[in-house]
């Protein structure tokens, strides 16, 4: 449940315009709701879930480290 909340609430403060996707605030959270929702697919046979959270995650660490390479 955390990993969907912290994947609903990034985009929620998204699109409330209370954060940007240029934050790390914003990119960690997307990596560890996709990380923990990834485990949780994984464990549960649900290899489309886990095949698109994995996808999320690369996305997450792409966007991190853009933030990291820019400062």
């Amino acid at each position: 449940w955390l990993g969907a909340f912290l994947l609903v609430l990034a985009y929620f403060l998204l699109v409330h315009h209370d954060l940007t996707s240029r934050t790390k605030f914003y990119q960690f959270m997307n990596l560890f709701g996709s990380l923990l929702l990834g485990i949780n697919a994984f464990y549960n046979d649900a290899f489309p879930s886990f095949v698109s959270n994995v996808i999320w995650v690369l996305i997450a660490l792409y966007g991190i480290r853009k933030i990291f390479k820019y400062r």
